[in-house]
């Protein structure tokens, strides 16, 4: 990886705007919307057409076997590469994925840990993972996401949170999860440390191990920033007709005309979080 800090991201922005003029890239079009006593949490309205791949079911095509050379950021190493989020609600929404199949069911792998702690040297930012499609994800093929920030923007509206409740400061939400304070930012340290906590939680939330079991055994997602590691047990995808995957335990909420926002309104998006994710043991 290069020292230049930022340099991905310069490279993502920069494929982006060359992948929205040929068409490879699609945008969605989204506007913030205003729910009473659904604060920190932002709410953003889906005024694009939902993209196909949220909306069909069945069988679908693997889109990063091959990906779109047109959205290419940067081939990594032999084993992974760095590319657009085709219909981003952010610019320079990346998704790490691995160049040959894995599955997005399957252990991460030391080399994703590794992968991703370099990219992070790099670009930081708000990571996230959706085990599989009870847990958000719309694709089977194993793809980490990164939402970069720049230095002194929040990664996510629950980190103020997240760092409360590491400090003691604020009590633990009412589902099954996992959040441990981060401490090593070198590339290698920061790799072995992040393979340490993914392991260790998903033993701890009865999940399995890498060295007993295939794969996981319940749906999960991740969130990661350079502060902390939060793994969070799912139950189900979607409730109240929203989606829900690992961005909904960062803050991030999207709706569409199906969105019960009166239910949302009514109830608050901690009882939707609790409606998808497995309860508290």
């Amino acid at each position: 990886m290069a020292n230049a800090k930022g340099r991905l991201l310069d490279a993502a922005l920069l494929r982006s705007q060359e992948a929205e003029r040929c068409g490879a890239l699609v945008p969605l079009e989204t506007e913030i919307v205003a729910v009473p006593g659904c604060e920190p949490f932002v709410l953003r309205r889906l005024l694009s057409e939902t993209p196909k791949h949220l909306r069909s079911a069945g069988p679908k095509p693997n889109p990063f076997l091959p990906w779109d050379p047109a959205l290419e950021v940067e081939r990594l190493s032999d084993e992974h590469v760095l590319i657009l989020n085709k219909f981003p609600v952010q610019r320079g929404h990346v998704l790490l994925i691995p160049q040959r199949w894995q599955p997005q069911s399957g252990w991460l792998s030391p080399l994703d840990w590794q992968t991703l702690a370099d990219v992070e040297a790099d670009t930081p930012g708000l990571w996230f993972f959706n085990s599989c499609a009870a847990a958000g994800a719309s694709q089977p093929h194993r793809h980490l996401q990164l939402l970069p920030r720049v230095d002194g923007e929040p990664s996510c509206p629950l980190a103020s949170a997240c760092t409360e409740q590491l400090e003691g400061k604020a009590p633990f939400w009412p589902w099954h999860y996992r959040l441990s304070p981060r401490e090593h930012c070198g590339a290698e340290q920061a790799a072995a440390e992040l393979r340490e906590l993914y392991e260790r939680h998903q033993w701890e939330l009865g999940l399995g191990s890498p060295q007993q079991q295939p794969q996981p055994l319940h749906p999960y997602n991740l969130v990661i920033e350079p502060n902390w590691f939060m793994t969070v047990v799912r139950s189900q995808e979607h409730w109240a007709g929203l989606s829900i995957n690992a961005l909904g335990f960062a803050g991030c909420l999207l709706i569409t005309p199906e969105s019960d926002t009166a239910w949302l309104q009514r109830h608050g998006p901690l009882a939707l979080l609790a409606a998808v994710a497995r309860e508290a043991s």
